[in-house]
């Protein structure tokens, strides 16, 4: 179990990556998000379905960051589970469009990098909760700049971001 763990917590190939494997976690979840199917649920069953699944994915993350912490050592840098939760966060009602998900990749790497709003202090939290809560508050960052930011173009008639 223990192997199987780290593998996750890694994102298999991902946290192996020789320069910046955060960044390759990121867009490893990107591309696979990219593929994933759209379901035609309505918006309130659909919402509590994603987000029942981010919470499940989240205590996923959590344990698999906790237990390969204990080989590697505090959130040390091939772990990039706590990407996967964060980008996803990140990429919450982005239209499909590769400006879409290349602008909620940046913003949540660039988030995760300046850990806004006490991400930073929470980081502090035993085993993989500090690991991955950090990534969360990024996500969340990410994702509203994101919505303000294609709000604001939408505004002044620039249709970028879908």
């Amino acid at each position: 179990m223990k192997i199987f763990a780290k593998w996750l917590a890694l994102l298999g190939p991902a946290g192996l990556a020789p320069i910046a494997p955060a960044t390759a976690g990121s867009a490893l979840v990107t591309v696979i998000a990219w593929y994933v199917p759209r379901l035609p649920l309505p918006f309130w069953p659909g919402l509590l379905a994603w987000f029942g699944l981010l919470v499940i994915g989240t205590l996923i993350a959590v344990w698999a960051a906790g237990e390969a912490e204990k080989e590697l050592g505090h959130d040390a840098k091939p772990i990039c589970i706590d990407e996967a939760v964060g980008q996803v966060i990140s990429l919450l009602f982005v239209p499909h469009t590769i400006a879409a998900f290349a602008t909620a990749f940046a913003l949540f790497r660039v988030f995760d990098v300046i850990k806004p709003f006490g991400a930073r202090q929470i980081q502090d939290l035993p085993g993989g909760w500090g690991v991955v809560m950090d990534d969360v508050i990024a996500g969340i960052v990410a994702c509203v700049a994101f919505h303000a930011l294609r709000f604001a173009l939408a505004h002044f008639g620039m249709h970028l971001l879908g």
